[in-house]
């Protein structure tokens, strides 16, 4: 564990971010950044996250969050921090 910070972020992105590889980018930027949590799409449309780890990894990937990678357009990111759990082992796309 390091000396920074641990925080958790619950993440709902709107627009258009399903059927565009978006959990998948959203788990390699999450591995990528160390992070532990999870990532699936919603009923309504959305993508839902939520990433655990370092506080500025955390708010590096809910800043990704805010465009994604192509073909994706985001148009809303909701956002909710609060204290780590340690419930995560690893960063998973979930169905």
């Amino acid at each position: 564990m390091s000396d920074q910070t641990q925080i958790q972020a619950h993440v709902v992105i709107s627009g258009y971010v399903q059927g565009v590889g978006f959990r998948w980018n959203t788990r390699h930027k999450a591995q990528k950044l160390g992070l532990s949590g999870w990532v699936k799409n919603r009923w309504d449309g959305c993508v839902e996250a939520v990433f655990e780890g370092a506080e500025p990894a955390v708010r590096e990937a809910v800043a990704w969050c805010r465009h994604g990678d192509r073909p994706a357009k985001v148009d809303h990111v909701e956002v909710t921090y609060k204290d780590a759990t340690g419930e995560f082992k690893n960063f998973k796309v979930t169905f």
